[in-house]
């Protein structure tokens, strides 16, 4: 059985069979990040040990769920007494294999200068449903900062044009120095837990209703493979304050007002650390065109695709004829008139 995606059920592929998933008997819970940090750690970590139920098999992994290679049994690994930080929480997977193929069409429809052959993988697309970990991060920040707050006035130049003697209203602005302190608490700001695949295309797949997540139970993630976080907190914690930095800017800017803003330097400090370990669905794909690989990632709540896309030389070269054709005249028509 696996967790069938839309639902809160397990269901049998071959016989439709379901199994309901227990409510969660606790909420979702945020951790303290001092108190993590006074921990010891954990520099080798062990990998998994998977015993099938189905034919007996053991293997060893770095995923947290997985089928068995030799029987295709649901695997998923007892994270008791991991000595890795376990998932808190897990989005489940809203949408099945029939919807990601649907969302891949849409996508493919809409890549502009594709070659015609991409309209045809899209049936024969292979894709895995994996569940990729993520680090959510929650503080209350304070920031002092320094710039200069500029504003707008108009001055009158002359000039001369073709012998005549001419005026014009030129803008300039006058700078003043700024400094000022802003306060905001940050909320479940999100960062990947893997390098295994690009931060920007992760990124890409947002936004996620983290509102939906619920508290992480084995069930939501048998039958789909799981990957194992590979990126620290503390590092995830760097990436987070780099999310959080985009944001102060923009306060410090609001808050320095005027018609134009710089912002020379900021300093922040960061109170009530919090995190979690998530788990969010990612329908993954490769198909192969040309003899070239491509990959595409798909929202499993949204729909919403992000990958690679081959491009059409053909369709290129003709559209930049077409626009040459339309704006070549009107160059010549423009510069007949100032000539």
């Amino acid at each position: 059985m696996a967790f069938a995606p839309g639902t809160t059920a397990l269901r049998c592929p071959y016989c439709g069979l379901e199994q309901q998933i227990a409510p969660p008997a606790r909420r979702v819970r945020e951790h303290s990040f001092d108190a993590f940090l006074a921990k010891p750690r954990v520099h080798t970590l062990a990998r998994h040990q998977f015993t099938c139920p189905g034919c007996g098999a053991r293997t060893e992994s770095d995923a947290l769920s997985m089928a068995c290679q030799f029987c295709a049994t649901a695997l998923v690994a007892d994270t008791a007494n991991d000595s890795q930080i376990t998932p808190e929480a897990v989005l489940p997977f809203a949408l099945d294999r029939g919807g990601a193929r649907t969302a891949l069409r849409g996508w493919v429809r809409t890549r502009w200068f594709a070659p015609d052959r991409l309209k045809k993988v899209s049936e024969a697309e292979t894709m895995k449903s994996t569940y990729l970990p993520h680090w959510t991060f929650d503080a209350a920040t304070v920031s002092d900062y320094t710039g200069q707050r500029g504003k707008h006035y108009w001055v009158t130049q002359s000039y001369t044009s073709n012998g005549k003697r001419r005026t014009r209203r030129v803008r300039k602005t006058r700078w003043y120095p700024a400094a000022g302190r802003v306060a905001r608490g940050f909320d479940d700001v999100l960062v990947p837990a893997t390098t295994r695949l690009p931060r920007e295309r992760l990124d890409a797949l947002q936004p996620w209703p983290l509102e939906r997540a619920v508290a992480f139970q084995p069930g939501y993630v048998t039958g789909h493979h799981s990957l194992r976080y590979d990126t620290e907190p503390q590092a995830g914690m760097e990436l987070a304050k780099g999310v959080m930095h985009q944001v102060i800017l923009g306060d410090c800017r609001r808050d320095i007002g005027g018609d134009v803003q710089r912002v020379h330097a900021v300093n922040t400090s960061y109170a009530d650390v919090t995190f979690k370990l998530m788990l969010l669905p990612v329908w993954i794909g490769s198909y192969v065109l040309g003899g070239k690989t491509y990959q595409v990632m798909i929202n499993g709540v949204s729909g919403e695709v992000h990958g690679d896309r081959p491009y059409s030389a053909v369709k290129i070269a003709l559209a930049v004829l077409a626009a040459l054709i339309v704006l070549v005249p009107m160059i010549w028509l423009i510069w007949g008139r100032n000539a």
